[in-house]
């Protein structure tokens, strides 16, 4: 059953999506050439990590944070990197985009995401220590992002 709180999340997850996609040209970050190209790295991790993330959840994916009724634990793959690895890997995307346009737009936004995510996370993490007793030791074993 989801709650308030479940769509708040959602909601402002949306949100923020929907501003980093503006187009936005507050003002540029002056970095070094190599670490705006760097983003371009970052960015591909992150893809690469979403996608392995996303592979093993397969059909049990949701936006919300209340776990799905009949999905299982995972601790291996991407989830033994990082509890939170669709997160993760959107934190890591969207900085490494924003730090190859040099927007510091998107660098704020992605701080936003971030933030919001930890908040998120820890509000899952209840959930799934409530559904699943061996979350426990997950947990001391793995960091909640990268």
């Amino acid at each position: 059953m989801k709650s308030k709180k479940d769509f708040i999340y959602v909601g402002i997850q949306v949100v923020l999506f929907v501003a980093y996609i503006i187009p936005v040209n507050i003002t540029k970050i002056n970095i070094p050439e190599w670490l705006c190209y760097s983003g371009l790295l970052i960015l591909a991790l992150g893809i690469f990590l979403g996608i392995v993330a996303l592979l093993q959840l397969n059909t049990k994916l949701s936006p919300f944070p209340t776990p799905v009724s009949n999905g299982k634990l995972i601790t291996t793959g991407a989830y033994n990197i990082s509890r939170h690895p669709i997160y993760t890997a959107i934190i890591l995307s969207g900085l490494g985009y924003a730090l190859y346009q040099t927007s510091c737009y998107k660098v704020l936004v992605t701080l936003g995401l971030m933030i919001l995510f930890y908040f998120k996370s820890k509000y899952e993490e209840q959930l799934l220590f409530e559904k699943y007793l061996e979350y426990s030791d997950y947990k001391k074993k793995t960091r909640r992002f990268i």
